[in-house]
């Protein structure tokens, strides 16, 4: 990638970050105050989700390199990967602003048509996991908690969401979705020009990209599998830091309830998608999830408020390693995960 382009990635992560410090509506006292509460087991979260990147990684470098012909660096897909995610927190609706980047970055390694099939299949991959870890959810929660008819008929809903997304996903790796998407985005007001002329000049990439969609379901089940249970466990994994915050403030708390309310709260914010960072969505989802497992609402607030922090300083480091590492194809060695 030109670094004027990069620089413009920079550029865009920097002032997002601003305009998020300047609207958000905290208290910068109570800030200092939780955190210091929090203590050395902040270090120990920032870490956590450092773990949570490598984890996400492998499931996206699985996907690169599938059929053994493509080899890219690790540690340059995990820099990807941090920063692609970076810019995704910090873009309105959170509309994959870091995939346009981490296309750019991995084409010179692998390929335009390559790079663009391996993204596109793991937004695929790490939305379709949010899928099956909110269904999932619904079966811990019968599990753990007795049902009265308002959860019942809640959790209903929530099941036929899910069910519903899983199943268009699985059509869409079955037969690939990229010509589709763009036929229907030339049936959309004020892009369908845009979107006749990109499907006509590029049809061939397009088709050749739902190739390689398709096949990674049809015939590469394995790779499959392993990248959508390592997204999974990456869901899970990351319910430690609510588990960390929560314990900091109470003791009763276990592992479990901590998967629900990541579970709840991510679904609740998911589906208020529009605002950078989901400002003001994670934090009523947490709120509404606690308070559903009967504790008070304001740890939810809390754990908001610590979560809040911690997106904010990855985003700072997504942004710095955007001009970090730039490497050409032929000076980097590659690795396996």
């Amino acid at each position: 990638m030109k670094n004027k382009y990069r620089n413009l990635f920079l550029l865009f992560g920097v002032l997002a970050i601003v305009v998020m410090l300047c609207t958000m509506d905290m208290d910068y006292s109570d800030i200092w105050e939780n955190l210091k509460r929090v203590g050395f087991w902040f270090p120990v979260i920032m870490l956590l989700w450092f773990f949570v990147y490598l984890i996400n990684t492998c499931s996206w470098y699985l996907i690169i390199r599938d059929d053994r012909k493509y080899r890219v660096p690790f540690w340059t897909v995990c820099k990807l990967s941090i920063t692609g995610f970076a810019i995704n927190y910090a873009t309105p609706g959170g509309l994959m602003g870091g995939e346009p980047y981490r296309i750019m970055e991995l084409t010179p390694y692998v390929g335009v048509s390559k790079a663009s099939s391996s993204v596109i299949l793991y937004v695929m991959m790490h939305i379709f996991s949010h899928f099956w870890f909110w269904f999932l959810s619904i079966f811990l929660y019968l599990f753990l908690y007795p049902v009265n008819t308002f959860m019942a008929v809640l959790l209903t809903a929530v099941g036929a969401f899910c069910l519903l997304a899983i199943y268009f996903f699985a059509r869409g790796y079955k037969n690939g979705m990229t010509v589709k998407t763009f036929r229907f985005l030339q049936k959309v007001p004020f892009v369908k020009r845009w979107a006749h002329r990109f499907i006509v000049k590029q049809k061939d990439t397009l088709e050749q990209i739902d190739s390689q969609i398709a096949m990674l379901h049809s015939q590469h089940k394995i790779t499959f599998y392993s990248s959508l249970l390592l997204e999974l466990s990456a869901r899970i994994f990351s319910s430690l830091e609510i588990y960390i915050i929560l314990r900091v403030f109470t003791p009763e708390v276990n592992g479990w309830d901590c998967v629900l309310i990541l579970a709840f709260s991510s679904l609740f914010s998911n589906l208020i998608f529009f605002f950078p960072m989901q400002l003001g969505a994670r934090e009523g989802g947490l709120a509404l999830a606690v308070d559903g497992l009967h504790m008070s609402p304001a740890l939810g607030v809390y754990v908001g408020l610590i979560t809040r922090l911690r997106e904010l300083l990855w985003i700072a480091i997504g942004m710095v390693l955007i001009k970090i590492g730039n490497k050409k194809p032929g000076d980097a060695s590659s690795s396996e995960c």
